[in-house]
């Protein structure tokens, strides 16, 4: 690699090191005093010299830059910055240069005389063009899907935080999928996790790229932003389990390292044709297992960890603006088709009898939560309509691909009667303030549709390979990974700096305390 490229890929990680310890002394309490109240303009000189210190070829010219009052955290930070881009420079160098990531017109030319050039994969164009639609549908669904859904439903003094936390978290997820998450997850390595013949998304552009052996008629770049728009959506529902209370700074870590640790493993059980649950035969068409109860117990996990709301169970907590909630849910719905049906990775009849399976089992939970609701207090409500239509899109994601539409009618009907109750009673039984009800919706959910796919598979659609036995262990065994991987990411954080806001900061509402905005000009700062 040329010097010039090394010194930018340093000076890029310093700059971000900089940009994130300034907003973390911004907004953010470390081990419960101001760390960064020694921050000065003279520790701003100090970065410049650290950084044209890198022009230096003398290591000596660079370490003599740090003998000034420097703030403790933000050399620890910086030094980290430093080590962690070089590492990553060699890994860039590594990639690059590995057989893997070699453009076919390569091994074409090194071919030997007389040996066939291996072919070049056969892309379709229609099954192109249907999965880039999916990968947009999919990416709506965080934003503004999410975004919409779950701000509508938190008090008007924190509605805008979702917003903060659902950006920043994708932001964070995309870089790291295409540096690292990507590989871990999607290529072939071991039964537990791929190798790193992707990182840094190597082979992924130009005229060499290849397809997967997921989704062979499509590009694999297409593929890889397909998957990571299932990566963005996945931690963005966790988000609802911990809104109110949580600092964004944390948001930002936990996201990174959740990806990495916890999501990209799961998927790489799963969905790889070497994931150990893989070759066990577990059926998960869209991500049952790997989305909803991966981030339901997350979820919950990081609820317990946090602990409530100030206010939880003694003072009401509505929703804000049900209308806004109602048009995230409408998005979700429609983002849920590319969510389904693009994971056939085909324009393709699998594809269109997925949509169709989504959409019926996303009516059958709406009405039987409607009704359920009625039988409890003679009232059909809005927005329970809108959760049991997402509890049966929840419901028949792992299904999706291998039911018809008896199976679809039956799971969609089973999550609408039992998250119905599961959202109703789970708080009130547990005291766990799960803030917008992710493990009741997504857990229990991508619970029931693991647990039924099997049972309604169909043989004309697909192979059916796994017995409710063979999805029930591949469902605890990312419900006990997930669960403590959550709780060690989330302590080792604690551990450096706090994971909630304070008492007066939540009491105004983050919209005003982390962010300095409001909703509304007229909106008071503590409307509940």
């Amino acid at each position: 690699m040329p010097h010039w490229q090394a010194f930018a890929d340093r000076l890029g990680v310093v700059c971000l090191a900089y940009l994130v310890v300034y907003s973390v002394k911004q907004s953010s309490e470390w081990g419960g005093v101001d760390a960064m109240s020694g921050y000065s303009a003279g520790t701003e000189r100090e970065f410049l010299v650290v950084i044209s210190g890198c022009c230096s070829k003398n290591p000596e010219d660079v370490l003599a830059t740090w003998g000034g009052p420097m703030n403790r955290l933000v050399r620890w930070m910086t030094m980290s910055a430093l080590l962690a881009s070089a590492l990553l420079t060699g890994a860039v160098a590594q990639a690059q240069s590995s057989p893997a990531s070699a453009p076919a017109a390569t091994a074409v030319a090194l071919a030997p005389a007389g040996t066939a050039a291996p072919a070049a994969p056969a892309f379709n164009g229609a099954d192109t063009a249907w999965m880039l639609i999916s990968t947009v549908l999919v990416m709506l669904m965080t934003m503004p899907g999410i975004i919409l859904f779950y701000g509508g439903m938190l008090r008007t003094k924190n509605a805008l935080s979702i917003v903060a936390h659902t950006v920043a978290s994708a932001s964070v997820i995309t870089l790291l999928w295409a540096m690292f998450g990507y590989s871990i997850a999607f290529t072939a390595g071991g039964p537990w996790f791929g190798d790193t013949s992707r990182f840094f998304a190597a082979g992924l552009i130009g005229n060499g790229v290849g397809a997967h052996v997921a989704a062979p008629t499509i590009p694999e770049s297409v593929f890889f932003l397909f998957q990571l728009s299932f990566a963005i959506i996945t931690f963005a529902l966790v988000l609802g389990a911990t809104a109110e209370r949580m600092r964004l700074g944390v948001t930002i870590v936990f996201s990174a390292f959740w990806m990495l640790l916890v999501y990209a493993p799961i998927a790489h059980w799963i969905w790889h044709p070497n994931g150990w649950l893989a070759k066990m035969g577990h059926m998960d068409f869209a991500g049952g297992t790997v989305v909803h109860i991966a981030s339901g117990v997350s979820g919950l996990v990081a609820a317990m960890v946090l602990g409530p709301r100030r206010g939880f169970g003694k003072e009401p907590m509505v929703p804000h603006n049900l209308m806004i909630t109602v048009l995230g849910a409408g998005l979700l719905w429609a983002g849920w088709f590319g969510f389904n049906a693009g994971s056939a990775f085909e324009a393709s009849p699998r594809a269109a009898g997925a949509l169709l399976a989504t959409q019926v089992a996303a009516c059958a939970g709406a009405m039987l939560w409607g009704f359920c609701e009625y039988v409890r207090r003679g009232q059909w409500s809005v927005l329970g309509m809108m959760s049991g239509a997402i509890a049966g899109l929840i419901a028949v994601t792992p299904a999706s691909g291998f039911v018809g539409i008896n199976g679809a009618i039956t799971i969609g009907c089973a999550a609408g009667v039992i998250c119905f109750f599961s959202v109703v009673y789970f708080k009130s039984l547990t005291g766990i303030d799960d803030s917008l009800d992710v493990f009741a919706l997504h857990g229990i959910g991508g619970l029931i549709g693991t647990l039924l796919t099997p049972v309604f598979a169909l043989v004309a659609i697909a192979p059916v390979t796994a017995t409710i036995w063979t999805n029930g262990m591949g469902a605890l065994a990312v419900f006990v990974y997930a669960g403590a991987m959550t709780w060690v990411i989330l302590k080792a954080i604690s551990m450096v700096m706090k994971l909630r806001v304070g008492a007066a900061q939540e009491n105004v509402g983050l919209d005003i305390s982390e962010h300095g905005e409001m909703l509304a000009p007229t909106a008071s700062a503590t409307h509940a």
